[in-house]
């Protein structure tokens, strides 16, 4: 059984124009100790999908409208606030793209820290603060005991984030949910707080959901992958063989859009860009939503929503083409 198992997850938000399908049927899994790679581009549905898994969307204007959320085969959706609570940074922790606005700014970080242990470990305040230290020790703060104190303006970027990871993984989850850890972060601190993550899930014997738009992040760091687009997942593979061999025309582009220094000196060639933009995701109409920017678009493309289907062992796409790259 699956650690994490998603079922027909749909999200939907009310606006003004109508219902915005932010995810819209999402169907994935991560196994104990496992690390799954969530990626495509700005508003594909990621991040709503993770939020939706800790039931951390304003409802209202959001709605769960069907779905299941199976965490060691219990459904989350139906649970109320105080059983959610029992999960939340317990059972499964989430660390936000933005480490700028994810901490209060009027409690020091040993406070923040502190808090989650006290309510779900029970430890006195002294003794949460104590634990705290070591959780700043753990993620590569210097003088950890003098910096408990202090609050997170005084932070860089880089160290906010390992302040964030801290606060995670205080109470040793058994999933880490880390949306976007690295966005907000210069190419040597992203490379230093991925290493920082692979080795405490080594450590902790965690699973890791990283969502990213970065394919080389997901390269580097995921077993498995799953690429979104629109509110859906359109394909889905281990990390090898998607890359070796992806099958959906989107997931192609994403990857076609990435630089090689491997053939950088040799053979120069133009990063290519996938034309159009995200369709409109209020009232969406039936099709393959990526057929606006395909160029292998067929009439069938359409008039109905392509499901998802294997194509090779664990390998599954969303398209009605045999496509190679």
């Amino acid at each position: 059984m699956a650690l994490l198992e998603i079922k027909g997850l749909k999200t939907h938000f009310k606006t003004d124009d109508g219902w915005l399908h932010a995810v819209d049927g999402v169907d994935m899994a991560i196994d104990a100790g496992e690390t799954l790679g969530v990626v495509g581009e700005s508003g594909c549905g990621k991040s709503v999908t993770a939020k939706t898994v800790l039931k951390l969307i304003d409802m209202p204007p959001g709605k769960i409208v069907a779905g299941q959320v199976l965490w060691q085969g219990r459904d989350l959706v139906p649970m109320g606030d105080q059983e959610m609570r029992r999960v939340r940074a317990k059972e499964i922790a989430i660390i936000f793209q933005e480490p700028m606005t994810s901490l209060n700014p009027v409690y020091s970080v040993g406070e923040q820290i502190a808090e989650s242990l006290r309510l779900h470990e029970g430890l006195s305040r002294k003794a949460a603060i104590a634990r705290a230290v070591e959780m700043l020790d753990r993620v590569r703060i210097p003088t950890a005991a003098r910096r408990v104190h202090d609050y997170p303006h005084q932070f860089s970027g880089g160290m906010r984030q390992r302040v964030m990871i801290a606060i995670a993984l205080a109470c040793n989850p058994k999933l880490l949910i880390a949306d976007e850890p690295t966005t907000a972060l210069d190419v040597t601190i992203q490379a230093q707080i991925l290493d920082l993550l692979a080795e405490l899930k080594s450590e902790l014997g965690m699973a890791v959901m990283l969502i990213t738009h970065a394919m080389g992040v997901v390269a580097e760091v995921a077993q498995r992958v799953v690429v979104m687009y629109a509110g859906k997942v359109v394909e889905e593979a281990p990390v090898a063989d998607l890359f070796a061999n992806p099958r959906h025309p989107y997931t192609q582009g994403l990857i076609r859009s990435i630089p090689r220094i491997d053939t950088a000196a040799t053979h120069k060639q133009r990063l290519e860009a996938i034309p159009g933009t995200v369709p409109k995701l209020v009232e969406p109409r039936e099709g393959c939503r990526f057929a606006s920017r395909c160029r292998y678009v067929q009439p069938a493309c359409t008039t109905a929503t392509p499901p998802l289907r294997e194509v090779a062992p664990g390998h599954r796409v969303a398209c009605i083409l045999e496509i190679t790259p």
